[in-house]
């Protein structure tokens, strides 16, 4: 159950001056929240005050509302906490935004910097914390909102929410499922922030649950057909972000020597008793291949650059190769 407690009563809140750090819609919808409630927004830091020709919800969302733009690298730039002091800012808030923030820029704020982590603390931590679930397996999932400190992903935690992970579920709808969990928390964490700064949960995390997880892709990002059909469809919904760019791009295999990443697979539920990587018959536009205990259905390919359905591009009798050129 996502957890949507309401804040403290709005007659009682002071106006915070508020830093936010912030990308994607996410960031756009924290900046709205902000911005309804009557706080200050000291800045907005995101990526396309520097690109200004490039699409960012943030900054034209920011530029409507009448609020200062700056580029989100100036973060990392030596003396920005001295400008965090001079501005006054009681809350420094982190929405996908990628940038590690130094620690004398952490505690320049009056009140604390707290980061919404679209994971579940403290066992995924890092990147990409929504594809490492789905590759995982997970069934459930959570969002963090937690005080930044030095070390990565691992402050005191205020507020989590938890939501199930259902088997039609990828990394695409996982991700907004934790924007609409975590938007919520962050407001609560204002609300409390401008009611009774002392009531914010800090509750310390636990180390001998702590996963942290980096930048490699798993597996290399080959597919492995003699791999159970359940792990090699959840290692392609953990890359579908369809039709945004997959930090991990598209699980890849080759077939007569071409590479074929698969963007969108699912399970069938049949036994198969083909080798692993034999492609079968065609069911629509998709086609099955063979796992080490069933059939998968492959329905979309991106091969040669261009998003195409798996049987305009894999025939029945192919089969898909290691990546040295031998059969799987």
């Amino acid at each position: 159950m996502i957890d949507r407690t309401t804040g403290p009563r709005p007659e009682s809140r002071a106006r915070l001056r508020i830093l936010l750090l912030a990308e994607e819609a996410a960031g756009a919808q924290v900046l709205r929240m902000i911005a309804e409630r009557g706080h200050v927004v000291v800045a907005v830091m995101t990526s396309g005050a520097a690109r200004p020709d490039s699409p960012s919800p943030v900054r034209d969302l920011a530029e409507r509302l009448g609020c200062p733009c700056w580029p989100a690298e100036w973060v990392r730039e030596r003396g920005f906490s001295e400008r965090v002091r001079a501005a006054d800012v009681d809350l420094l808030l982190n929405v996908h935004s990628l940038y590690l923030v130094p620690g004398a820029v952490l505690n320049a704020s009056r009140l604390g910097s707290y980061n919404m982590h679209p994971g579940p603390l403290p066992e995924y931590a890092g990147r990409n914390p929504v594809s490492w679930a789905l590759f995982r397996g997970e069934t459930t999932h959570a969002v963090t909102i937690h005080r930044m400190v030095p070390e990565v992903d691992a402050g005191p935690i205020a507020y989590q929410a938890s939501f199930d992970i259902e088997e039609r579920d990828s990394a695409l709808t996982v991700s907004v499922k934790c924007v609409q969990a975590g938007v919520p928390l962050i407001a609560r964490l204002v609300d409390t922030a401008a009611t009774n700064p002392a009531a914010i949960p800090a509750i310390a995390q636990n180390r001998s649950r702590r996963s942290y997880y980096g930048r490699d892709v798993p597996q290399g990002g080959q597919l492995i057909w003699p791999r159970p059909a359940r792990d090699v469809v959840n290692f392609t919904r953990a890359c579908d972000y369809v039709p945004f760019r997959s930090p991990w791009g598209h699980p890849v295999g080759r077939v007569d020597g071409r590479q074929v990443a698969v963007v969108k697979a699912t399970r069938t539920g049949v036994r198969c008793a083909a080798p692993p990587g034999a492609v079968s018959d065609v069911v629509g536009g998709a086609v099955r291949v063979a796992c080490a205990d069933e059939w998968v259905l492959v329905h979309r390919v991106l091969t040669d650059g261009q998003l195409v359905y798996a049987s305009r591009t894999l025939r029945p009798g192919q089969q898909f190769e290691t990546e040295n050129g031998g059969r799987e």
